[in-house]
């Protein structure tokens, strides 16, 4: 078992505890005395049916679809009428959907309220359930509305993994992929060389590979907890990736960011930030895990939606460029600048 530690002023360090049979720590991790609310999906309810027998669950729905200010609303009823106060204590236990919506509504309800997450999809366990972003959709675009705020723990285990559709699966590793670029490249080494059905068998593997993603985005979040410089790396692939998922529902979050890390390489290329070396690389290795690395989306369409992603301001946008495997640039410009860029 690895744990990692991230800051939070004024409050103890939020722990992301990595490795096999993580979700053991559940009960130690929850402080005693308070009423524990499992927020979930119907699917893992049911799976996990024992492990949750003791805790009050309240069940949304699945996909994007239910990543709204509605469901937010469900549950602060559920949790009036069951008599939840401040002293109550919410778990998110699933993918990045919920996780997401449990820690704004645990950031919501009376004013904030103690919480936690089970993380039991790689993209939620390498992306989505670290930091402290939690939010909503809203009107069809990512995200719209939402808070920083850090969980006390967040429990990575991989054995979760087995019962995940490859699909989702594959679709976490363009999360895994994005912080090898930005910041790890023996990391992404360790990808070219590994078959995904070696790192779906190789638990031991498997840890590293989510430990050395998490430990990424840590150090990126300990210096920058609320996007003000350093974290926009974090955003590389995701504003064309956002743009793309506004305007389509054929593709699940991880492979619009593989699309997107594609496109934001090839413009990168035209800036004169990065070579072909680099992009090619990357589009390699996206391929070769089973990734997409393009869409029928028109770009004429997506450069039309990626104006209304949440980093925009004042008509310019802070837009994420990799310059080497294992760096990248932010360059602030304006939308104009970077159409011309994305449409070649």
């Amino acid at each position: 078992m690895k744990t990692l530690e991230i800051p939070r002023e004024g409050r103890a360090p939020s722990q992301i505890l990595i490795g096999a049979g993580a979700v053991a720590e559940l009960a130690r991790l929850v402080p005693a005395g308070r009423r524990l609310f499992v927020v979930t999906d119907p699917h893992l309810a049911e799976a996990y049916a024992e492990l949750l027998a003791p805790y009050h669950k309240i069940i949304i729905g699945l996909g994007e679809e239910h990543k709204t200010l509605s469901t937010v609303e469900q549950i602060h009823t559920e949790l009036i009428a069951a008599g939840a106060d401040r002293s109550s204590y919410l778990v998110g236990f699933g993918g990045g959907i919920v996780t997401d919506i449990t820690g704004f509504v645990a950031s919501t309800y009376m004013r904030g309220v103690g919480f936690g997450f089970v993380a039991t999809s790689l993209l939620a366990q390498v992306d989505a359930s670290v930091g402290g972003k939690n939010g909503v959709n809203l009107g069809g675009y990512k995200n719209m509305v939402g808070v920083f705020n850090q969980p006390d723990f967040v429990l990575c285990d991989v054995a979760l993994l087995d019962t995940l559709p490859r699909r989702e699966f594959v679709a976490g590793l363009a999360e895994v992929v994005k912080s090898a670029v930005i910041g790890d490249a023996e990391l992404f080494e360790i990808l070219e060389r590994t078959a995904v059905d070696e790192l779906l068998a190789n638990k031991e593997l498997l840890s590293e590979v989510v430990a050395r993603t998490v430990s990424v985005k840590a150090r990126i979040v300990e210096a920058d907890e609320r996007e003000g410089g350093v974290r926009r790396l974090l955003n590389l692939g995701h504003t064309v990736a956002h743009a793309i998922e506004k305007c389509s529902r054929r593709w699940v979050h991880g492979e619009a960011v593989a699309i997107g890390m594609n496109y934001i390489g090839r413009a990168a290329q035209r800036a004169e930030v990065s070579d072909a070396q680099t992009t090619e690389r990357i589009v390699a290795l996206l391929s070769r895990l089973g990734l997409p690395t393009e869409c029928e989306i028109p770009m004429s369409e997506l450069t039309v939606a990626l104006r209304k992603d949440k980093k925009g301001s004042a008509g310019c946008i802070h837009v994420v460029f990799p310059c080497a495997i294992g760096r990248c640039e932010v360059r602030t410009m304006t939308y104009s600048e970077l159409d011309s860029l994305l449409l070649g």
